[in-house]
């Protein structure tokens, strides 16, 4: 029976981890682009300016997003086919569980039966608990330089966690970046 407790914590702890770790992604596109003339890019200063996150936050989301594109064989350019931009929001989420049981010191002091009177460990229910988190959301543009249109855009909502740990923090704005990328280029590719 105990270690039949001991690894029901352990599940639970796993699927709370990983259902706050994941990033749920979306992404739209103009179906008229030849996403196959693309071959080159360049950052959007205006845009990725305008992005309300620390700049070296920014740096590192613009790393990432360099990592991607070299992965997939595009190159930075002066005379870019693509100019990527970068959008963020962000909110606080408040989380209320009135499901806290667990195991304690209690005390029972009061008159009754024998087995009643005393403080002791037991089972207790400890009312409700609250937890709050970041919810964010990172948006790729990416805008056709000839004609000046918006023609892919991704998006990745999920749990930021306010780490001082950098290496986390990079990993995870990787994280972000490479499932929002890994809708690029669409599917269903269409030719001008």
């Amino acid at each position: 029976m105990k270690n039949f407790k001991i690894l029901s914590l352990i599940a639970l702890a796993l699927v709370v981890l990983t259902s706050c770790s994941s990033v749920r992604v979306l992404s739209d596109y103009n179906q008229e682009a030849n996403f196959n003339q693309y071959k080159s890019y360049a950052f959007y200063k205006t845009g990725i300016d305008k992005a309300q996150i620390s700049d070296l936050d920014k740096k590192r989301i613009l790393y990432a997003i360099e990592d991607e594109m070299a992965s997939r064989g595009f190159v930075k350019s002066e005379n870019p086919d693509l100019l990527i931009s970068i959008f963020t929001k962000e909110e606080e989420r408040v989380d209320v569980y009135n499901n806290n049981f667990g195991w304690g010191w209690g005390g029972a002091w009061g008159w009754g039966p024998a087995w009643a009177w005393g403080p002791g460990w037991g089972w207790g229910w400890g009312g409700p608990s609250v937890s709050t988190r970041t919810q964010g959301s990172l948006y790729i543009d990416l805008i056709d330089t000839q004609n000046k249109e918006l023609v892919w855009q991704g998006k990745g909502e999920g749990t930021l966690s306010n780490t001082k740990n950098i290496e986390k923090k990079e990993q995870r704005i990787k994280e972000f970046v490479s499932q929002i990328l890994e809708q690029y280029p669409p599917n269903s590719v269409a030719v001008r």
